[in-house]
């Protein structure tokens, strides 16, 4: 099969496009046609080596955690799918080698779930990972529900755009950061936009002058510091950008691969609560230009592979 591999840390340029063995299929995996890949900034933070130090490294590896496509096969174990089913999944495994950037990909079912029936490959492929993040964070990590008020930082983003949406379906009004050419697109998803920069403080303040009941944050650094000051009495802060996170009474999120939140995201979608910017489209052969533009981290909505 074609695939994009890396056979050393680095960044695009490490990036080759060639032939590959077919994977073999595990007892409880299926074997999925892949139509579309997000990219995600773990993809080319796990190919400069970043994650090194926490996850074994098999070379060649094969980039991508997300994946939009078709069964084509099912493991002997198997029972939940059938070939022909359309499927979405966040295939992360415990080490780093066979990814989703292929046009085949032997995906654990845990990793897995039903496509949301009206959305297109290239969309569904970009809520998995982004969606999950943002699941994971505002249902375990913020208890997030009807009532409350959520800041969501970098709200435009590939996780920000969904984060909003689901909070809002969980009820919560949704103050977002981002930049002001944004704002009318977070208006569209229900959120009250405000600016980055001096002043941030003020701003959230004049929207909630008795504080936020939680504070998802995507960007870290900055934004980060000052959200603590920005909670009301018992409120939550989150991040998954930023470690820093913990010596600031918060929780550091880290997505996992989980079938019933990744059902819940397409139920969210199948009812048009959930949608899906897809910022570019890139083909298979041409992932490092989706990788470079992900890495320039202002686009809007997800960048995506696709494969013919």
């Amino acid at each position: 099969m074609k695939a994009i591999t890396y056979h050393t840390y680095g960044g695009p340029d490490v990036l080759e496009y060639g032939d590959v063995p077919n994977p073999k299929l595990g007892p409880d995996s299926v074997l999925i046609r892949v139509k579309a890949a997000s990219v995600n900034p773990v993809d080319w933070k796990i190919q400069a080596g970043y994650l090194d130090g926490v996850m074994d490294t098999v070379f060649p590896v094969i980039p991508g955690w997300d994946v939009a496509g078709v069964v084509e096969e099912t493991g002997v174990g198997v029972a939940e799918f059938a070939p022909g089913d359309e499927v979405i999944g966040y295939v992360r495994e415990d080490f780093v080698s066979r990814g989703t950037f292929a046009e085949y990909v032997a995906a654990p079912i845990r990793t897995l779930a039903r496509k949301p029936a009206n959305l297109s490959f290239e969309e569904a492929a970009g809520i998995p990972l982004a969606g999950l993040t943002a699941y994971q964070a505002l249902t375990r990590a913020l208890n997030v529900g009807s009532g409350h008020t959520v800041l969501v930082h970098a709200a435009a983003g590939g996780v920000g755009s969904l984060a909003v949406q689901i909070a809002r379906a969980l009820g919560a009004r949704v103050i977002g950061t981002a930049s002001e050419h944004n704002h009318d697109y977070l208006r569209g998803l229900g959120a009250e936009p405000v600016a980055y920069g001096e002043g941030l403080t003020d701003r959230v303040k004049a929207l909630a002058p008795q504080g936020v009941d939680a504070v998802l944050d995507l960007i870290g650094g900055e934004a980060l510091k000052i959200s603590p000051g920005l909670l009301a009495e018992g409120g939550r802060l989150a991040s998954v950008a930023d470690g820093a996170v913990l010596g600031l009474g918060g929780r550091y999120v880290f997505v996992r691969p989980d079938t019933q939140d990744l059902e819940a995201l397409t139920v969210l979608a199948e009812r048009g609560q959930l949608s899906v910017e897809v910022a570019a489209t890139f083909p298979l052969e041409q992932a490092a230009g989706a990788q470079r533009l992900n890495q320039e981290g202002h686009t809007r909505g997800k960048v995506i592979v696709t494969v013919a």
